[in-house]
């Protein structure tokens, strides 16, 4: 069994570490969800609610589910708008488990009666 930093440990504060364990055998994609994501608007510092959705084709290592609800967490008092934060979220989930693809979608909810859906992917 790997050694995990945040798994099976207290954790009082966010990280942007992602940690990985090895692919089963026969997994081909895995999609991971958040509902309960906030963020902050770069220009208003008001509070973003977004739902948040992480698919990807492992080829090697996938995400543990502990250090990415830490790593989303992290993005709670940062000022990012929706569409760079899907662009960041699809890079450093490439960056951590290297898969085949990855797409990440935030669904931010209506403020001012305007809905956000941004989309990123990357390819190996």
């Amino acid at each position: 069994m790997p050694e995990f930093k945040a798994l099976g440990q207290q954790v009082p504060e966010p990280g942007r570490n992602l940690e990985t364990f090895a692919k089963p055998a026969r997994v081909a994609r895995v999609v991971m969800e958040s509902d309960e994501f906030t963020s902050l608007c770069p220009v208003t510092g008001q509070p973003d609610w977004s739902t948040v959705i992480i698919e990807y084709a492992p080829r090697n290592r996938c995400i543990e589910s502990k250090s990415l609800k830490l790593y989303l967490w992290s993005f709670r008092e940062e000022g990012i708008f929706c569409e760079a934060l899907a662009d960041r979220i699809a890079a450093d989930v490439f960056a951590a488990c290297q898969p085949g693809w990855c797409r990440a979608t935030v669904v931010q909810k209506p403020r001012g009666g305007i809905k956000i859906t941004s989309v990123a992917e990357k390819n190996a």
